[in-house]
């Protein structure tokens, strides 16, 4: 059974996701701030993790980046916040997902079930080398001129679609499905900002691309050796 924690200090919406998520067969586990979420994580990594931004104690990016400095569990971003740049350094900080309230409980639901699927990839092993950057999908290990780079859970999962048809378009809709799940057809911006965090991180130069390539308007390719 796939375990979720839900972490927002409004009790009455820990409440009504805990019923929502047990109702669709997952655990939960549940922290109304900062520091009680990370001790959850300490003592038991869950699936996936819902978290709001506006916690009393820590902010919500602060959990975010202690996370990622240890963690590869998905998290999907349930806030107030509606601005672009609250999204935008969100997903920055390896944030897999953004949900803003008020919002429908079909479509989180379909997000949390989304980031669980993410969790945990499966397959045949696949490794890519592109000039001197080496990807290990299987183990999720990324070296650039032998570096280690860090990527996030759903950076990864854009390289893992990708990195099974090298030198092959896959059309945003597809990239969408594959990622994110049914009914995201039509969020393309979240390709663009989550190919263009991959190209700073793994591109020589990020404005002139080699290895994620873009078809205007179609979709993405990765181009191998």
């Amino acid at each position: 059974m796939s375990v979720v924690l839900v972490v927002d200090d409004d009790a009455a919406i820990l409440r009504t996701l805990a019923i929502n998520l047990r109702a669709r067969g997952y655990e939960v586990e549940t922290a109304a701030d900062g520091r009680s979420a990370l001790q959850v994580v300490e003592e038991r990594v869950p699936d996936a993790i819902v978290l709001d931004l506006g916690l009393p104690d820590l902010d919500g990016l602060s959990v975010l980046q202690r996370l990622r400095a240890a963690r590869r569990v998905p998290v999907v971003i349930l806030s107030a916040r509606h601005g672009t740049d609250d999204k935008v350094e969100a997903l920055d900080e390896g944030a897999d997902d953004y949900v803003t309230k008020p919002f429908e409980m079909e479509e989180l639901m379909a997000r949390v079930r989304a980031a669980v699927r993410r969790a945990t990839p499966a397959g045949e092993p696949v490794v890519v080398s592109a000039g001197d950057v080496r990807l290990d999908v299987t183990e999720r290990r990324a070296t650039r001129a032998g570096a280690p780079v860090r990527l996030t859970p759903t950076e990864w999962h854009i390289v893992e679609v990708l990195a099974r048809r090298p030198g092959h378009l896959v059309t945003q809709a597809d990239l969408l499905h594959e990622v994110w799940g049914p009914g995201y057809s039509r969020e393309t911006n979240y390709l663009r900002v989550f190919i263009a965090q991959l190209r700073r991180k793994l591109e020589a130069d990020p404005s002139d691309p080699r290895i994620f390539l873009t078809d205007p308007g179609i979709g993405y390719r990765l181009v191998a050796d």
